[in-house]
């Protein structure tokens, strides 16, 4: 395992029963509250970006956007957010997506989005897939192109990746840690 592996493992604390009894939270708090640790994980989120030739970062709501906007900022690139419905003023195109128990829905800002444009798509937790899948296509019919997928952590038993690899249509999926 690498240094910066080690490093952010370190940073992650687990919480039993959160959000609900069964459950083993990964919590990323103490990992933002440590400036190496945070400087780490964006560095290498960035260069994540830039390998990936975007010219755009996604951050998906909420940790999304703690992770996103300074990824963006080291890189060079712009950042949009992918919100829940109802957060964007103005107009917005959306996208319907399953839960586990219900449905939800994001949106972005159509106009911050062009054809031509490569977006990376960045959040913390890549869980089951489902707010990532959905963001792939909400960016795609904006007219923009996925250059790929950068995740903190990959939960390996949910499945995320096997659910993602077909929408992201051969574009990268990387997790810094898989737990």
């Amino acid at each position: 395992m690498t240094d910066i592996h080690e490093l952010l493992l370190s940073r992650i604390r687990d919480v039993a029963d959160y959000p609900e009894p069964g459950v083993m939270f990964k919590d990323i708090t103490p990992l933002l509250a440590d400036p190496s640790a945070f400087t780490a994980l964006t560095d290498a989120l960035a260069e994540i970006a830039q390998r990936s030739a975007a010219n755009k970062i996604v951050g998906l709501e909420a940790r999304g956007f703690i992770l996103g906007a300074p990824v963006a900022v080291r890189a060079g690139l712009g950042f949009i957010p992918v919100r829940k419905a109802g957060k964007l003023p103005g107009a917005t195109l959306a996208q319907a997506y399953d839960l586990e128990y219900g449905s939800a829905e994001i949106e972005v800002h159509a106009e911050d989005l062009a054809t031509g444009d490569r977006v990376l798509i960045v959040d913390d937790v890549l869980a089951t897939g489902g707010t990532a899948e959905a963001s792939i296509q909400l960016i795609r019919r904006a007219g923009a192109e996925v250059a790929g997928l950068a995740v903190l952590m990959e939960l390996g038993f949910l499945s995320g990746r096997g659910r993602l690899e077909p929408a992201l249509n051969g574009a990268p999926l990387e997790a810094l840690l898989t737990v």
